[in-house]
């Protein structure tokens, strides 16, 4: 279960983990499995814990006025779900997380990222290329969101993660895109006829 964390904590960063740093996240990282439609995180709740994905899908959303839900985000394995806001300003979340299918995790306190894990140079190095890439990510979608339309949103959506198509039904990818099931219908059968 931790191989996966270490080899993602590598992956992202030049200075690999020495042992005692694989031995300081095997003590702080803690297994968890959250099953489908239970909460790691409720709005209004302090995001008190960031959660690695071993196995599994989560997803980030409010709920507005009328019942509505509206996806932010989407995590699958090999991501990290937390809310970042939350965490940082230990304000109430506006979010939920919760699991869209059966889920296995490590689990991160905040308390303990601080005590043990926030000085270790190749997570740091990790972390720092995570925010660079989140940045450009909430960039570009942003853009697509205020831009591009519906049906140039779900093929950037195809080519960035196709796995979300696998993995999440059309209404939840409908929300994503920001757009309705039935013009998400729409467009797939569009881009099925060209």
């Amino acid at each position: 279960m931790y191989e996966a964390l270490i080899n993602h904590i590598n992956s992202y960063s030049i200075t690999q983990l020495s042992e005692n740093d694989i031995a300081a996240i095997k003590d702080s990282f803690r297994p968890g499995k959250i099953k489908k439609k239970e909460f790691l995180l409720k709005e209004g709740e302090v995001c008190n814990i960031t959660a690695f994905i071993i196995n599994g899908a989560l997803r980030q959303y409010s709920v507005d006025e009328k019942g509505a839900e509206h996806i932010v985000g989407l995590f699958i394995e090999n991501w990290w779900a937390s809310d970042r806001e939350s965490w940082t300003t230990l304000m109430p979340s506006h979010y939920n997380i919760d699991a869209w299918e059966d889920t296995d995790v490590l689990l991160l306190t905040r308390d303990t990222y601080f005590e043990r894990i926030k000085s270790i140079p190749a997570f740091i190095e990790m972390n720092l290329k995570l925010q660079e890439n989140n940045s450009f990510s909430v960039q570009k979608r942003v853009h697509a969101l205020i831009s591009l339309p519906a049906e140039k949103r779900y093929i950037n959506l195809i080519n960035d993660y196709p796995q979300f198509l696998q993995r999440f039904p059309q209404h939840i990818i409908a929300s994503y895109l920001g757009i309705t099931k039935e013009t998400l219908s729409r467009v797939r059968r569009q881009l099925s006829n060209k």
